[in-house]
């Protein structure tokens, strides 16, 4: 390790510096002999650094694969045409996989795979009029809920849990969930502490009690029931999430649920900032 005095603007030079110089030679050093540049360097971007970017590498990969797949029609079919057709439906489709996988969430802010998997559930519903907020602050707070939907059967708060497979899930006489040997009560009080609190929020400026349904969507080990209600929240296995939410009662008009929608981007900050 470097034991030399760190600047704060990062050089390795001390921050008290005295020359052994004689005062008639700093004096004479202190003039300037000749006007110097006031600009910076340029530094250029070389090819290679350019070719890392992730889109540069996204847009070769594209174009790889529709060369590939172009030169392969066009030889089975001994048509060149059909092979330009076919490279570019290959690039078309492959660009549009990569845009419907993509999370609106970005990578550095995930915590993991769960919120991902969850939110793709989700988004199938917006063709039934289902709209959803992710990783919503709670105010005051360092709680998160990773999924806010609200729709015609109501609102929910989902929290997405990335479990080891390898520990069972028990629940001990309706009332504690246990993940192998651990007891999981204070994620259970954090998710049911969590919507009542977006709920509060969200009734006092819409007028009236608006009830937020707390969930964990658990990820990894197996979850030998199909949905529990433990402590007044809903367990179940993460890749039933869509249908807990769809198997209700109609009880939002689409008027409600866009009025809801809007308060709840209000009154739950983005955890992360507006994208």
């Amino acid at each position: 390790m470097d034991s030399d005095i760190q600047r704060e603007d990062g050089h390795n030079a001390s921050p008290i510096w005295v020359s052994d110089k004689p005062e008639s030679e700093q004096t004479a050093a202190a003039k300037p002999s000749a006007p110097t540049s006031t600009y910076a360097p340029v530094k250029r971007v070389s090819v290679r650094s350019l070719l890392q970017q992730p889109r540069v590498r996204r847009l070769r990969n594209r174009a790889i694969l529709a060369v590939v797949v172009g030169l392969v029609v066009g030889f089975l079919v001994g048509d060149w045409r059909a092979g330009v057709t076919a490279g570019v439906l290959a690039a078309i489709a492959e660009a549009i996989y990569r845009a419907r996988s993509n999370s609106s969430v970005p990578a550095w802010r995930r915590t993991s795979v769960a919120e991902r998997r969850t939110e793709a559930q989700l988004r199938k519903l917006e063709r039934n009029g289902y709209r959803t907020l992710h990783a919503r602050a709670i105010p005051d707070s360092e709680a998160q809920i990773d999924h806010l939907v609200v729709g015609p059967t109501g609102v929910y708060a989902v929290d997405s849990e990335k479990w080891d497979k390898r520990l069972p899930v028990r629940v001990q006489m309706g009332k504690k969930l246990y993940h192998g040997p651990f007891d999981m009560k204070p994620r259970i009080n954090e998710a049911k502490w969590e919507a009542s609190q977006a709920s509060e929020l969200i009734s006092r400026s819409f007028g009236r009690e608006v009830s937020v349904v707390p969930s964990l969507a658990i990820y990894g080990p197996q979850v030998p029931w199909k949905i529990m209600t433990i402590r007044g929240v809903d367990v179940y296995q993460g890749d039933r999430a869509r249908k807990w939410i769809t198997k209700r009662e109609r009880a939002l008009t689409e008027g409600e649920i866009d009025r809801i929608y809007d308060i709840a981007a209000q009154v739950l900050p983005a955890r992360y900032g507006e994208d």
